[in-house]
């Protein structure tokens, strides 16, 4: 049984969720967070848990259409007694499930007759796989965008999309839930957020040094070096 006075005090210790995107540095690290998460009861925290490891971003690509994946997305969802968390992974499960689809279209499959994820979409995706949105743009405003990224080829940028997708959507389950088990499980999933933003950031100015440097020897590429001594 959770403690209501914990959680209070354990939500009302932890920074802004807005402060972690807008810091450079970030205001609270995995290791002070986890010392955090100890005011959960245990059954909160194994549930917190599954959750987590279920939508991570490392843990289970976009693109993962794997049995195992998909039993373990229903397991979580059964095994959820909170209608906000069953609508948080159902969410990621459908934006999982919309990407993968259109990963597989662009590479020139048809709709397969499996499932490829735990998605309540799946029926409507297969059939409308012709439809350049699948006939979904109006229920999945983000989806446009993802598309225009797919097709240009531009992963880190998809990715980037994708992450701003579900902030907002853990925004908008945020703003109904403040002091309980809701609240940290929505600020976790934040902070897992912020953490591959700043990844994708990493990743991205790798990039730019990458091409920087081919730039700067190419530069250098028509010097004629003979009788240089």
């Amino acid at each position: 049984m959770s403690d209501p006075d914990a959680y209070i005090a354990l939500v009302s210790s932890l920074p802004s969720p807005e402060r972690l995107f807008r810091a450079k540095q970030p205001p609270l690290s995995r290791l002070r967070l986890e010392r955090r998460l100890a005011a959960l009861s245990p059954a909160d925290r194994a549930c917190l848990a599954v959750i987590e490891k279920l939508m991570s971003w490392t843990n289970y690509e976009m693109s993962d259409d794997s049995a195992v994946a998909r039993a373990r997305s229903k397991a979580a969802l059964d095994g959820l007694q909170s209608a906000t968390l069953q609508e948080i992974v159902q969410e990621r499960m459908d934006l999982r499930a919309v990407i993968a689809a259109l990963r597989m279209r662009r590479d020139g499959q048809s709709a397969p007759a499996a499932p490829w994820a735990q998605s309540r979409l799946i029926p409507h995706i297969r059939a409308n796989w012709s439809d350049p949105g699948f006939k979904l743009e109006t229920r999945l405003p983000w989806l446009k965008e993802a598309l225009a990224l797919l097709e240009k080829r531009d992963p880190l940028g998809l990715e980037r999309h994708m992450l701003d997708v579900t902030h907002r959507q853990l925004q908008r389950h945020g703003a109904k839930h403040h002091f309980d088990f809701e609240a940290v499980v929505i600020y976790v999933l934040r902070w897992d957020i912020f953490d591959r933003w700043a990844q994708s950031d990493a990743r991205a100015a790798a990039r730019r040094f990458e091409t920087l440097a081919q730039e700067a020897l190419g530069d250098f590429a028509d010097i004629d070096l003979q009788g240089v001594s």
